[in-house]
């Protein structure tokens, strides 16, 4: 298969013809089907089904003189604080349990700098004259609305494999008005990069001119292999403290994609200072999040090694659906020389870079066949991809079926876009 670029027009013009009857037996199947999100499918949802009912007796909800029944403990359940240090390798007085939502942790977060400011701010973000975030690109989405949300100006960082451009980044942090970053450092959304322990050591050896610059480091995907073994992360938490940087960082995490979506539970991790600058402000809005969900994951998931072992059967699930994608793309597409994207190992997404100018147009056609997925340039702040080139795959929801049908619609549509584009 010749690649789009080099093809003379008349073979531009054949191959259109041939796109444009492919994509139309796609519309006829008149097909539904949802890429648009990372949700976990049935078959995943399953699996820990047995969490529901782990919790039975009264005696159970009394852990270490703690009535989990009761009122009180804003930060967690000890047990749950630990079960977290665990898996993320850090002090459980290092760590806050909230409730079922990682993103609501950030939000709150976000919102006390601006109502309180951070642990070491001269004043609340809202009283600023700007205040800037740095977000590496392609990123998730819902930081960037964070963000959005309370006026940020953001400032997108091109995102590398081995994280993001550190050059630019310890260039801009000299501006005082740049008070943070957004980070996902392990299987980032969407394209599935893991930062180096290189660029890791230069963020947390960042000096930057703003006294409460925090990085916001959401681990979502921690422990969520799908090919392989487990891969060990560098502790943030210690990283920042070995430079003199001790409550620079928030990390956070979830066992949403572990155990029950929506009905997880949601911690962060910082220094002990951060921690206790924390609990004094939720205090005044929680008498305590969910201690029996604290105490149900607790006791379904143990540890971190029994983790990784219930997470090896989600990759089970996971690995062959993202194989499925990789081989079609790798059969339509990759020959065609026009697109690239990552083969990850872990997380919940695959990044397809489209060719320029296509990436609008290949999701409104693909919508027409009745393929939902996440709109073009949600990757980036304002929902602005200056390239109009990424797409973001979400494989785990479909069924093995739908989701050959889906990647079929999708190839289809990109295959269309690329050569109206090239035809001018």
């Amino acid at each position: 298969m010749k690649p789009l670029k080099e093809m003379t027009h008349d073979e531009l013009s054949i191959f259109y013809q041939n796109a444009k009857a492919e994509y139309e037996a796609c519309k006829e199947k008149g097909l539904k089907l949802d890429m648009s999100r990372g949700k976990p499918g049935s078959e995943q949802l399953d699996l820990t089904i047995d969490i529901l009912t782990i919790l039975n007796s009264a005696e159970q909800c009394k852990v270490d003189g703690v009535d989990a029944r009761n009122y009180g403990i804003v930060d967690g359940l000890p047990v749950c604080k630990a079960l977290f240090a665990d898996i993320l390798s850090v002090k459980p007085t290092q760590v806050f349990v909230g409730g079922n939502s990682s993103l609501n942790l950030m939000y709150d977060i976000i919102s006390k700098a601006y109502t309180h400011g951070m642990l070491h701010s001269e004043k609340p973000w809202s009283k600023l004259d700007e205040v800037k975030f740095l977000c590496p690109v392609p990123g998730y989405d819902r930081h960037f609305r964070i963000s959005e949300h309370f006026g940020t100006k953001l400032i997108p960082i091109p995102l590398n494999e081995n994280g993001p451009d550190m050059d630019m980044v310890e260039e801009l942090v000299k501006d005082s008005a740049v008070r943070g970053m957004w980070c996902v450092p392990k299987y980032s959304n969407p394209d599935g990069f893991i930062y180096s322990d290189e660029t890791i050591k230069r963020i947390a050896s960042l000096k930057p001119a703003a006294p409460d610059f925090t990085i916001m480091w959401d681990n979502a995907y921690c422990v969520h292999e799908f090919d392989g073994d487990f891969i060990p992360f560098v502790n943030i938490i210690d990283e920042c403290e070995k430079y003199g940087n001790p409550d620079m960082v928030y990390q956070f995490c979830s066992t949403s994609k572990i155990t029950v979506p929506g009905s997880g539970v949601a911690c962060f991790s910082s220094s002990e200072a951060n921690i206790d600058y924390q609990r004094s402000l939720i205090t005044f809005q929680t008498i305590g999040y969910d201690k029996m969900n604290q105490l149900r994951t607790v006791l379904y998931l143990k540890n971190r090694e029994h983790t990784i072992e219930i997470m090896k059967k989600h990759a089970q699930i996971l690995k062959p659906k993202f194989d499925a994608v990789i081989e079609y793309l790798d059969k339509e597409i990759a020959p065609l020389g026009f697109a690239r994207y990552h083969k990850p190992k872990g997380g919940y997404f695959i990044s397809f870079n489209t060719l320029e100018g296509t990436a609008t147009r290949t999701i409104d056609l693909a919508k027409e066949a009745g393929l939902v997925m996440t709109p073009a340039g949600s990757a980036f702040p304002y929902k602005h991809d200056p390239d109009d080139t990424n797409i973001r795959i979400a494989p785990s929801l479909p069924s093995p079926d739908e989701l050959t049908l889906a990647t079929e619609i999708l190839c289809a549509c990109a295959k269309l876009a690329a050569a109206e584009k090239l035809l001018g």
